[in-house]
């Protein structure tokens, strides 16, 4: 399994990415990185691999509800469809079709 941990370096180029703020409510508060792809399935800590979700919807795309706030905010399919749609919009928009699931297709630079 690939290491969790992220240089700071990379941590604040993703943060950077994602303009300081979670990917999927934009708070700008507790923000942490997550990995698309669990580690445990092979994903990886390429940058395709990772986005900025703040602590409570990072509890919730991993299934771990930290409160009723956060239990409002959508179910764990809900997020992993909008994390899924952020970084594809954001890749496409530089001209790469995003696939954080290895070289299953004709994946890469258009």
């Amino acid at each position: 399994m690939i290491s969790a941990r992220l240089t700071n370096e990379q941590r604040k180029a993703i943060y950077r990415r994602d303009g300081w703020r979670c990917a999927l409510c934009d708070s700008t508060k507790y923000l942490q990185i997550h990995h698309c792809v669990k580690r445990s399935l092979g994903g990886t800590n390429n940058p395709e691999n990772l986005i900025t979700l703040c602590a409570d919807c990072h509890a919730v795309a991993h299934g771990t509800i930290l409160n009723d706030r956060v239990e409002e905010l959508m179910d764990p399919r809900a997020i992993d469809q909008a994390i899924i749609e952020y970084l594809a919009d954001y890749y496409a928009e530089q001209g790469v079709v995003w696939n954080p699931w290895g070289k299953a297709g004709p994946w890469g630079r258009r």
